[in-house]
Formats: structure tokens, sequence, C-alpha cells
């Protein structure tokens, strides 16, 4: 999981201080709060009305993400993790259901569902924010928490950079719950938080578009299986020595190398503005890796 330095957590003292929710922890600054989800996309994001959430305002700044990674996954599915869903300082949200990805075929191939993107207003970007803060559980929220009753699990990672400050909250098990738990309370406002904003486009009522990525991020993994299928290595410019050890949490340490939508072309693959994983490919020297493609956002250098 990443793992951000953090800026001190300095309160905005002309907001309303969130303390109801339980869970310890100094608490984040709100506005008024509103359970509803944004309602259609506008132009762009201005600045914070008077009593508003401040917040950053740049189009690469995250002001919220959630985003889920560890427990006993596959090194593929690893590859090709990215956030769930971010919030950008100009209004633009970049979100997917992981729920609905499709199953493999029978090669093991899974193309994954495309991104979805939106603008949102100063308004619906406040909504949102105040929702987080308040019946989302962030306002108050420590920085860990544990389930000791879970083994293997992955942890959620919300990020919200709001009011002043920035804070990053990990949960781990979040959506496998022990009532008798201590932190049950504020668990579940974490889980309805991680519900909302994976499906911000509530079924299609939020107008929102396919994200179409400008770079993608290729992984190279050796194989240690037998894969049902092999095809023979696709670009004839490149080698598996070009595929550079990442320096990053998000890429795992795989090889790695950013790719454009013509180097993608040669796979033959179709659309992969979601990404792909389970392709096996056999290089010039005979080893068989498995490629793990996954767009970039706005936030992640090309």
């Amino acid at each position: 999981m990443p793992n951000a330095r953090r800026r001190p957590l300095i309160l905005a003292p002309a907001l309303l201080v969130a303390a109801c929710a339980g869970g310890g922890g100094p608490a984040m600054p709100t506005a008024t709060p509103s359970a509803t989800a944004p309602s259609s996309p506008s132009p762009a994001a201005s600045a914070p009305p008077a009593g508003g959430i401040e917040h950053p305002t740049g189009a690469t700044e995250i002001v919220l993400r959630y985003e889920e990674g560890g427990g006993f996954m596959v090194p593929e599915w690893t590859a090709t993790q990215a956030p769930i869903f971010t919030l950008y300082g100009d209004g633009t949200v970049v979100f997917r259901d992981p729920a609905a990805q499709p199953p493999a075929d029978e090669n093991g191939l899974m193309v994954h569902q495309p991104f979805r993107t939106a603008r949102l207003d100063e308004e619906q970007m406040q909504s949102l924010l105040a929702f987080a803060v308040n019946e989302g559980g962030l306002g108050v929220a420590r920085d860990h928490y544990e389930l000791d009753t879970v083994a293997d699990a992955g942890t959620a990672l919300f990020t919200i950079n709001a009011g002043g400050r920035s804070k990053q909250v990990s949960v781990y098990a979040l959506g496998l719950e022990d009532p008798s738990a201590a932190d049950q309370l504020i668990r579940t406002q974490f889980k309805q938080l991680a519900d909302r904003l994976q499906r911000l486009d509530e079924g299609g009522v939020v107008p929102t578009s396919e994200y179409q990525p400008t770079a993608w991020r290729v992984a190279l993994i050796e194989s240690g299986g037998v894969p049902t299928r092999v095809v023979a290595w696709p670009w004839k410019d490149l080698a598996p020595t070009d595929f550079a050890a990442a320096d990053n949490a998000g890429a795992s340490g795989f090889p790695v190398r950013v790719m454009s939508a013509k180097e993608l072309a040669v796979l033959d693959l179709g659309d992969l503005n979601g990404g792909v994983q389970g392709l096996y490919v056999e290089a010039p020297d005979g080893k068989v890796y498995s490629i793990g493609v996954r767009p970039l956002l706005p936030d992640e250098e090309a």
C-alpha cells in the first residue's frame, strides 16, 4: 500500500468540527453534511465558498482518494491495481466499481472495466467532502484500523486533503466486519463511504463518460506456473531488459514500462482503457512472462 508522508494536521477554526462518529483521533473540519450523491457534473470547479471546506484546486492535486491493496493476491492482480476513486482539485473524478469486473475468459485473460470520469462543480465537491468527513467517518478517524479476527484480507486506504490538512486512514478487512469489534460503528461508516465512491454515478443517475488514459503502465512478471496459452513476444524493438524495476509501491517492484496506445496496439486485444491481466508471452530468451497493463491516472507520471 502507498505510504505517503503526512504533513502536520492543522485545524481550520472557522469550520464546524464533526465529533460524533466515534473511533478516536483528531476531528477534521467540515461544512454542513449532505447524504445525497453529487448531481450532474458542471464544467469546472471554483474556489470554495465562504464557510466551505478548503481544498487544493489543481487538475492533478488529489483531494479525496479511495484504494485497496494487500491481502492474499496473485502478482498479476497486484501489478494492475489502481485507485478505485480519485477526486482532483479541479473537480475531475476518475473511478470504477471493482465488483463490476468481468470474469476471465477460457484462456485466463481478464480485460478490466474502463474507469469512468465526471466533472463536479464546487457545490458538488463540497457535498462529497462533507459526506466523507461526517457520515463517512474520516473527520474523526485514527490513522489505522485493524481487525484481529480476520486473516489474509486486503486493506482500504482513504486519502483526504481538505480543510488545511492532509490525512490518510487505512482500514484492514473493510467489509469483513466483526459485530463485537470495538470500532464496528466507524468501520460501518467507512464502508458506506467506499460504496458511495465506487458507485458515484448511481447506475447512470450522475452523467459520466469513459476515462480516456493517455498512457499505460505495463508490468512484466516472470511466470512460475503453467499458463493455458502463451503468445509470441509482441514488441520487435523492446526486450525484457527495457522494462525497469519499479521504485514505487504501486507497481509492487515488478519491472515496468510506460507505453502509449500505439505500443499497446500490437497486443491486438482491442480496448485496453481499463487494463488487462493474464496475458502470457514468450520472450526471445525463451522465458515466459505474464503481462499486466493498467492505465495511468492524471496525477501519475507518464
